[in-house]
């Protein structure tokens, strides 16, 4: 069973939760940016919750579905659609055999997930079936899909069916993913951020159009770091906020290197980078400052609230 892929979309790449233990020999995490949207997808279809999908960036893909299966979209509000019937998010929806799912532009959001009964079954690298664009390898060959591409499917939905079916209810997303809000993150101050210098938390931030998996990077007021000198390369992690010398931010993501010679302005807390990974060129975004005991509290949160879904979930799927 399998997924052929007829039209690839702008990116769309094969993602899993990320390699986690192998930044210290210089190999990045990769993943789902939207790690809220994916976990809560594989959640929907009834999937472990490392589960490998498909991430679709900006617009989707067209995909054939040789086999029934079950499907969830999460993520970016993105057309799609079976047909002349189109295809709600956030919510299970079991597919006949030979079904093809065309996937359109993302209205809000930028990106998209796929997460099928069974997951995609691709080979694991170091642990992870994600995809580093950056070191060519892991998912599809260590690249984004491309037309003619199949994807095989694990064992999960085994029903017949002859037409879509779609439930009437959903999971509400908000308020990790609320795209009707103007969105706020959360940050760790970096001892590298010049001291006084507030203008990180007290202006609006735009989205510029150079940023990708690697790393937001903001237009705004230039700012300055405590120390102009040289430095040595440190450590980095995705929710990094480095300082070029042209003094507009950046914001390291998933597929972020794991060592940086810019000084490190401050840290977005883990409980907003699904959050930050929606926002499209041109957008705004404010930056506000927290302590460690209140990113401690939040990450608790979202982690209850997924564990409330996942008991939702299972509660409507008996």
């Amino acid at each position: 069973m399998g997924i052929k892929v007829l039209q690839p979309g702008m990116l769309t790449t094969v993602q899993d939760a990320g390699r986690q233990g192998w930044r210290r020999y210089g190999v990045g995490r990769a993943g789902a940016l939207d790690a809220f949207s994916y976990a809560v997808g594989n959640l929907l279809v009834g999937n472990p919750a490392g589960a490998a999908g498909l991430e679709m960036t900006l617009s989707g893909a067209t995909l054939a579905f040789e086999a029934a299966t079950r499907i969830a979209i999460t993520g970016a509000e993105i057309d799609a659609a079976t047909g002349d019937m189109q295809l709600p998010g956030w919510r299970p929806i079991d597919l006949p055999a030979g079904s093809v799912v065309k996937f359109g532009p993302c209205r809000r959001g930028v990106r998209a997930y796929l997460c099928v009964s069974g997951g995609l079954i691709v080979p694991r690298v170091l642990g992870s079936a994600s995809t580093d664009l950056r070191g060519g390898f892991g998912g599809m060959r260590g690249r984004m899909l491309a037309a003619g591409d199949v994807l095989p499917v694990g064992e999960g939905f085994a029903a017949q069916i002859a037409e879509p079916q779609v439930p009437g209810w959903w999971i509400d997303a908000a308020p990790d993913i609320d795209f009707h809000r103007s969105t706020v993150i959360r940050v760790l101050p970096g001892a590298d951020l010049c001291a006084g210098q507030s203008a990180l938390f007290d202006s609006a931030w735009r989205i510029a159009p150079a940023s990708n998996r690697q790393a937001i990077r903001l237009e705004g007021p230039a700012l300055s770091a405590a120390d102009q000198g040289e430095r040595v390369s440190e450590p980095v992690a995705p929710g990094t906020i480095q300082l070029p010398p042209d003094g507009q931010p950046i914001v390291l993501l998933a597929d972020a290197q794991t060592v940086g010679g810019y000084p490190r302005i401050g840290h977005a807390i883990s409980a907003d980078l699904p959050r930050l990974a929606q926002l499209r060129p041109g957008e705004s975004v404010h930056f506000m400052p927290c302590d460690p005991e209140q990113a401690r509290t939040l990450q608790r949160e979202q982690r209850a609230r997924m564990a409330r879904i996942g008991y939702a979930i299972a509660q409507r799927m008996r």
